[in-house]
């Protein structure tokens, strides 16, 4: 993980230098009119910005200890994410206008280039360009406003979009939790089940929170739902097992009358930490995170099953590690060995934090298994739902990224995701609670 942050850094450094340095050739010409001293200030506070995210970057982002200020770290990334998705926008806004410029300005010179074929119609756009000319000669001075200003104007005034966005959903969107709920049937659901209730959570990502009580107001929700069974999809610290302990007590409040299932998501085992002082140190992180779960209450399943009982009728619920199909993702996740001694129970229900193992594992050679629970994409945090519309660039990269999929008679539900990492906010795709009925067929 190392040689990740590495390039991470090597990757800021050059969006600094092309996106900074273009985006600036823009202010230059809207304040080119302006004293030599505001112009040398507005040139201090532009570049201070990107000198102090490079510091940023490489003195806290290389060291990952849960001690260096983890509230200023997660405010300032989002402060980055802001910055820097305005000044992309500005960025594109402007290429996009010098590209479509060097286009034209290539096809005049193939025009002249091969005037002895078609004079007539060289000569033609020329005297069209000198009457524009002429037209724009003729304006008032006070009116008239060069293209390049009118281009930097443009670009600055697109960056403020999501510059608007990106800081609205730090401050409405991080904690805004969404009760969703859904009706499934299941055919060969046990009579002694049908209309049982199941809350998902995932991805809370504690180390990440910057306000308690925000968080808390989405515990209270949870056990407003009075579920009989609550499932937790996995990524509840970004790396290390401390990062829990103020939210431990908070979150040892979730209590259902069938239990608290857990599984382990792709951050809670410690790969992403690179300064582990030993193997055993990471392992004791893990151990730890796994008792602190055992405190709260919470079953952890770890590649494996257990039986839910009602009115003596059984249902199987398989829980899985961590099983990513990227290769700086573990593939830790084995539902054969979790199904080894199960009795044969008429539903499955199975936790796993990547939908990427359903796609590429059980709905190809588990078919018996009936639900999949999932977390991991966070829908990117970012997009739009509206009414049947759905988009968010998740989708791009997973197949099943968010909400209910359907393949053949196998279901699988990819939850939004509890809490936030790097972006401290959402735009568009919300925080999530999920309230399951199951009924039968």
């Amino acid at each position: 993980m190392a040689v990740f942050k590495i390039k991470l850094i090597l990757y800021f450094l050059l969006l600094v230098l092309i996106v900074d340095t273009y985006v600036w050739q823009a202010f230059k010409v809207l304040i080119r009119k302006r004293s030599k001293f505001t112009q040398g200030l507005i040139f201090g506070i532009y570049w201070l910005i990107p000198t102090l995210s490079l510091v940023f970057i490489i003195l806290v982002m290389l060291n990952d200890k849960v001690a260096m200020m983890r509230e200023l770290r997660t405010l300032f990334t989002g402060f980055l994410i802001v910055v820097y998705g305005s000044k992309s926008v500005s960025f594109l806004f402007m290429v996009i206008d010098d590209v479509k410029r060097g286009l034209m300005w290539c096809w005049h010179r193939l025009r002249r280039l091969f005037a002895g074929k078609n004079k007539k119609a060289v000569i033609a756009d020329e005297e069209d360009e000198e009457e524009e000319e002429i037209e724009e000669s003729i304006e008032p001075e006070e009116k008239r406003i060069s293209r390049s200003e009118f281009i930097a104007k443009a670009g600055i005034i697109a960056g403020t979009v999501p510059l608007v966005f990106l800081t609205r959903g730090m401050y409405t969107g991080a904690y805004n939790y969404q009760v969703r709920r859904h009706d499934l049937v299941i055919p060969k659901l046990p009579e002694a089940f049908d209309g049982i209730k199941i809350l998902q959570i995932s991805d809370v990502h504690s180390g990440s929170f910057t306000n308690k009580d925000a968080v808390y107001q989405g515990i209270k929700l949870i056990k407003e739902q009075k579920a009989h069974i609550t499932l937790f999809t996995g990524d509840i610290v970004n790396n290390r097992a401390e990062e829990l302990i103020e939210y431990q007590q908070m979150f040892s409040e979730i209590k259902s009358p069938m239990g608290v299932y857990s599984v382990l998501g792709n951050h809670d085992y410690g790969d992403y930490v690179n300064n582990w002082k030993s193997p055993e140190a990471k392992q004791k992180n893990l151990d730890d995170l796994c008792y602190m779960q055992k405190e709260m209450g919470w079953n952890l399943l770890r590649n494996e099953h257990v039986l839910l009982e009602k009115e003596n009728k059984r249902i199987g619920l398989i829980g899985i590690e961590n099983w990513g199909d990227r290769s700086r993702f573990q593939k830790y996740g084995d539902v054969g060995k979790a199904m080894q001694g199960m009795p044969d129970v008429p539903v499955k229900l199975l936790m796993s934090h990547d939908p990427s193992y359903f796609d590429k594992v059980v709905s190809k050679d588990y078919k018996d298994i009936d639900l999949t629970f999932s977390g991991h994409t966070h829908g990117f945090q970012f997009g739009v739902e509206m009414g049947n519309i759905r988009w968010s660039p998740s989708q791009y990269m997973y197949k099943q990224w968010a909400d209910l999929y359907h393949v053949d008679r196998q279901m699988i539900y990819v939850n939004r995701g509890y809490g936030f990492i790097g972006y401290p906010g959402r735009v568009g795709i919300l925080p999530e609670i999920t309230v399951f009925t199951l009924f039968r067929a």
